[in-house]
């Protein structure tokens, strides 16, 4: 039985064979809904400690093997509350790093409940003392918003905009999809904004959790992510629809294509290709993919609950 509301567990898995074979090095205890990154020679978990639960970082000075334990503000615990978050990018801007969540302070309800917000800190500061991060103001969802079809927002990436500002590009979480939310980032990462009117645009990966990155290489942005069609769209929520997974572009955030379709299963049920992240190593891509798909036990018991 999961623990994740109460305290979540995390294990530490190290490739060196590219991706072909995995080994366990560590469990980390208290740690969810995680992005792992590397700076200045250290690597850090940042999440929550549980379910909604409070925001915390720890920090590994042996490569994974052994982690920090976060016991007080100035030693990983960032803030006492009730947050949400993903897997999302961490990103490196103006001497700065960056990153998204929300808090569940908003309600009830899943989606609705959530509220955006950034945070960031000097890249040369003590990144386990809550005094290093600056929060950002949260932005609340409207009912009014998308003519009363918008449901909530989460799940942010932070990205470096065309005209060299950071914004925060969300899954938004419509009955009929293909919208994504863009919301504007001071540079003093104080103060985020969002125009109803401009900050909605059309991408139909946006109803599923996604990665966007930039490439300095193309000039284009990138990611892998669910491309729910028509047809489909009519017979269930969009965000229930994970069968297939595609790789995407855009040259500006707002105008976006399918390049290829990577992963594809005619069947919804049964079969997801969801909660896609992945990096640019040279010409490649390195991505992890969450997978429902048939096995010799029966296969995943729904296309969400995967087990792969």
């Amino acid at each position: 039985m999961s623990t994740e509301h109460i305290l979540a567990i995390t294990h530490i898995y190290r490739s060196e064979d590219r991706g072909n074979s995995w080994r366990r090095i560590s469990t980390v205890r208290g740690m969810f809904w995680a992005s792992i990154f590397n700076l200045n020679g250290k690597i850090y978990l940042i999440g929550t400690d549980r379910h909604h639960g409070n925001m915390v970082i720890r920090r590994s000075d042996d490569e994974g093997y052994t982690w920090t334990e976060p016991t007080s503000k100035s030693s990983g615990i960032l803030d006492f509350s009730q947050y949400h978050t993903a897997p999302v990018p961490v990103v490196i801007h103006n001497g700065r790093i960056w990153r998204a969540f929300e808090d569940a302070l908003g309600g009830d309800r899943w989606g609705e409940r959530y509220r955006a917000f950034v945070i960031s800190a000097p890249i040369d500061s003590n990144l386990l003392d809550s005094k290093s991060w600056t929060f950002s103001n949260s932005i609340a969802k409207s009912k009014e918003w998308l003519n009363g079809e918008f449901y909530g927002w989460l799940e942010g990436n932070i990205v470096p905009a065309p005209d060299g500002t950071l914004v925060n590009m969300l899954r938004v979480d419509t009955r009929t999809g293909g919208k994504s939310a863009i919301i504007k980032i001071r540079p003093d990462g104080k103060t985020i904004e969002f125009d109803p009117e401009t900050g909605f645009v059309d991408f139909n990966g946006g109803t599923t959790k996604f990665t966007v990155r930039y490439d300095e290489v193309s000039k284009r942005y990138w990611t892998l992510c669910n491309w729910p069609t028509q047809e489909e769209i009519k017979l269930r929520h969009p965000a229930r629809i994970r069968n297939t997974l595609v790789l995407a572009s855009s040259k500006d955030l707002r105008n976006w294509q399918a390049c290829k379709t990577i992963l594809h299963h005619p069947d919804m049920d049964k079969h997801g290709f969801q909660y896609a992240d992945w990096i640019f190593e040279g010409n490649d891509i390195i991505a992890v993919v969450r997978t429902a798909y048939d096995d010799n036990f029966g296969g995943a018991n729904n296309f969400h609950n995967a087990n792969y």
